[in-house]
C-alpha cells in the first residue's frame, strides 16, 4: 500500500495507533532495573531473569548494564581485533543442515579437497599480512578419519612452527569419531599432539535439541558439549559460539546460554563467546523462515550475553554478518573485541553476509568509537606490531559500510 494512496487523516490515525502500540509494549515490559541492579552489584543471572532481559524493549539499559560489565572486565579501554583467515579444507558433507548454503552433498560435481599447497599459499598470504593464525574448518567429509587430520595438521606445524592452528569443530570431531571409532578425549589428545593450538566454537548454532533436530542432521547439544568438554581436558582452549534466528525462542536462547555458563563452570576453557544472526540467503532454511532478527535483536542479546556469561572474558562483535556500522556499535553493547579481518570467508558469505574490511578500517572503526585497536592472536594475547600507516583514516569506505 502506498502512503501516497492514504488520506491525511487516516495517515494521521494510523501514525496515533502505532506510536500507542509501541507505548504500549515499553509500559507493559517488566521493570528491569532491578534485574540489572542485581547483576552490576555482582550477583549472577538466573535463567528467569535472562529470559526478562531478552523480552524487555529497553534495549538501551540493557546496553548500557553490558558496556559497564565490560568496562569493568576491560579497563584499559582497548579494542581487541586478529589477523587471519577462514580456510575450508572441503566443502563435502555428509550431513544436511538447511541453514548451509556452502556444503555439497558426497559425489556432487562442485566439490572439492584443498590441496596442501593450496592451503600454505593461504597461510603465506595471511602472514605477509601480518597473521598470526588460520581458522581451517570443512565439511563433514565421509572418507576422512583421524589420519588425514593428524597428517594435515603434523605438516602445517614442520612448516609453520609457531603459526596458530585454530581448526575444526565439534561436529567434525564427531564425526571423526563415528569414522575412527575413538572416543572424544583420543580424538583431542592425539590432534593437540598432531599441533592443533585450539578449537573454533562453531556447530552450536542453537544448544537445544528442539530446535537443532528442526534443521540439522549433525551432532546433538550434548554431544557437542562433550566435544567441548574434551578439548579443555586435553589442555586446549576453545571460543563458544551461538547463531539465533532459526525458529528458536527465547527459552531456546537462555538454554543456551545456561549451557554454556555450566559448562565454563566446570572448565574454564572457553576464551570468547560470539553470537551472530541466522544469514537466510541461498538456503533451504531461509525461504521457510520469514522473521529474522533485526539490529535490534542482536545487539540485545550481544548485551544480555555479556551480562549472563559473568565467566567468560571475551565478546566478539560479528560485524561479518551485522555489517559495519552495527558492528561497531556493538562495541559499546559489552563487546570488547572486533573480530577478524576476514582475509577469506566461505561459509557466511555463502549465505548471503558479504562485510568486507581490512586491518586499517577495522582499526579507524574502534578509534573512533572511543577505544584504543590492538591487535590480539587467538588466545587474546596482545601482538606488538608497529606500522604508522595503520591509524591513518581509510583512504575511502568500503561497499560493507553500507549494508
Amino acid at each position: 500500500m502506498s502512503w501516497l494512496l492514504i488520506p491525511r487523516p487516516l495517515t494521521r490515525n494510523f501514525t496515533h495507533l502505532w506510536l500507542v502500540f509501541l507505548t504500549n509494549k515499553m509500559e507493559n515490559d517488566i521493570d528491569i532495573q532491578p534485574i540489572l541492579d542485581r547483576v552490576l552489584s555482582g550477583e549472577r543471572l538466573t535463567t528467569a531473569e535472562c529470559a526478562a532481559l531478552l523480552e524487555s524493549h529497553d534495549v538501551a539499559k540493557i546496553g548500557a548494564a553490558a558496556d559497564d560489565i565490560r568496562r569493568r572486565r576491560h579497563p584499559d579501554n582497548v579494542v581487541t581485533y586478529i589477523i587471519d583467515r577462514n580456510i575450508n579444507y572441503t566443502n563435502v558433507c555428509n550431513v544436511v543442515c538447511t541453514f548451509c548454503a556452502f556444503y555439497r552433498r558426497p559425489g556432487a560435481p562442485d566439490t572439492y579437497v584443498r590441496t596442501l599447497d593450496e592451503i600454505c599459499a593461504k597461510i603465506d598470504e595471511t602472514i605477509a599480512l601480518g597473521g598470526t593464525g588460520v581458522l581451517m574448518q570443512g565439511g563433514l567429509h565421509p572418507d576422512f578419519g583421524i589420519e588425514w587430520y593428524e597428517d594435515l595438521l603434523r605438516t602445517l606445524r614442520a612448516r609453520y612452527p609457531k603459526f596458530q592452528l585454530h581448526c575444526f569443530s565439534p561436529p567434525e570431531i564427531h564425526n571423526i569419531h563415528l569414522i575412527s571409532g575413538l572416543d572424544y578425549e583420543t580424538i583431542m589428545a592425539r590432534l593437540k599432539e598432531a599441533g592443533l593450538y585450539s578449537m573454533p566454537g562453531g556447530g552450536a548454532e542453537i544448544l537445544d535439541d528442539e530446535v537443532r533436530k528442526r534443521v540439522a542432521t549433525k551432532c546433538t547439544t550434548d554431544e557437542w558439549l562433550a566435544v567441548m568438554r574434551a578439548v579443555h581436558r586435553v589442555g586446549l582452549r576453545s571460543t563458544a559460539t551461538m547463531m539465533f534466528g532459526i525458529g528458536d525462542k527465547i527459552q531456546h536462547r537462555v538454554r543456551h546460554l545456561q549451557r554454556i555458563r555450566d559448562l565454563q563452570d566446570e572448565t574454564g576453557g572457553f576464551t570468547a563467546f560470539i553470537p551472530w544472526t541466522f544469514q537466510r540467503e541461498n538456503t533451504a532454511l531461509g525461504r521457510r523462515i520469514k522473521d529474522e532478527p533485526t539490529g535490534i535483536d542482536y545487539l540485545k542479546m550481544l548485551a544480555v550475553s555479556r551480562l549472563f556469561l559473568n565467566n567468560i572474558e571475551n565478546f566478539q562483535s560479528s560485524w561479518l554478518t551485522q555489517g559495519l556500522r552495527l558492528g561497531q556499535v556493538a562495541l559499546r553493547f559489552g563487546a570488547n573485541d572486533m573480530g577478524s579481518i576476514m582475509i577469506e570467508e566461505n561459509v557466511v558469505s555463502a549465505a548471503g553476509a558479504h562485510n568486507e574490511a581490512d586491518e586499517k578500517m577495522l582499526r579507524y572503526l574502534i578509534s573512533e568509537a572511543g577505544f584504543t585497536p590492538q591487535q590480539r592472536d587467538i588466545l587474546y594475547r596482545h601482538v606488538d606490531r608497529k606500522s604508522e600507516s595503520l591509524d591513518h583514516k581509510p583512504a575511502s569506505e568500503p561497499a560493507a559500510w553500507t549494508h
